[in-house]
């Protein structure tokens, strides 16, 4: 690290957990976002503010006028750019060390096992369960961390995986295929902070992951009520008979 880097990180190089080793480790760390909306947004600002070296965003929208209202990477000035394009401009103006490698595209098998296999960390901040089934298969093939989250209406939910640790379940643990809620904010809506609240914890999780601190949410699914402002954690087990990780 260089000064200026000395500089920019010192509060989090002054915490005794992450020091000028662990910031170096984020520096030289490859992490891939799926999903630049509304929690791809809190999640990338905040790992790219913390230093992590190379992120890698996938995303196939373009930026429509009712993103605004939580996709916080993008702006008004940024209508019907592709999504990624806008999150990397913000990016690279909150921290220019970060290399942003933008994917214009909805990964497509061999695409998403090449980025899954080339990262130290998954991030899954996408709006679709296709999409989640398949990212983490990739995931669970290649040992690769995955952080993933969700938020509806009033309500988010978030979990780690990891696949190298013998007790982690898989996110196809928690749901199969054909049995996960048919619900998208388009159809029920979403409140903007709660994406934020949702998306900056998968940065949170992502960096103890990446620095090994902590305990990470791993065999535990976080579940935000909003609303109420109440917080479950709820256990997750290993599936045995689980077709993607199960014996």
């Amino acid at each position: 690290m260089d000064d200026q880097q000395l500089l920019r990180y010192s509060r989090q190089i002054l915490l005794p957990q992450i020091d000028a080793a662990g910031q170096q480790t984020l520096l030289d760390a490859r992490v891939l976002i799926i999903g630049a909306g509304g929690l791809g947004s809190p999640a990338a600002m905040y790992l790219a503010s913390a230093g992590i070296g190379h992120i890698v965003i996938a995303d196939d929208d373009v930026v429509e006028l009712s993103n605004l209202q939580r996709q916080i990477l993008h702006g008004e000035s940024d209508l019907g750019r592709p999504k990624v394009e806008s999150a990397r401009d913000t990016l690279r103006e909150l921290n220019p060390d970060v290399t942003v490698t933008t994917l214009h595209t909805r990964l497509d098998a061999d695409g998403l096992e090449q980025q899954v296999r080339e990262a130290d960390l998954v991030l899954d901040a996408c709006d679709n369960f296709t999409t989640r089934f398949a990212v983490n298969a990739a995931c669970v093939q290649h040992g690769t961390p995955l952080v993933s989250g969700a938020a509806i209406r009033l309500e988010g939910q978030l979990s780690v995986f990891i696949p190298r640790r013998s007790d982690s379940p898989c996110y196809r643990c928690l749901y199969r295929e054909g049995e996960e809620p048919d619900q998208t904010c388009t159809d029920n809506g979403v409140l903007a902070p709660v994406v934020g609240v949702i998306g900056s914890l998968q940065a949170l999780e992502a960096i103890k992951v990446l620095l090994n601190i902590g305990e990470p949410l791993c065999g535990r699914l976080l579940i935000f009520d909003a609303l109420y402002h109440e917080w479950r954690n709820v256990k997750l087990a290993r599936d045995p008979h689980c077709p993607v990780c199960g014996d």
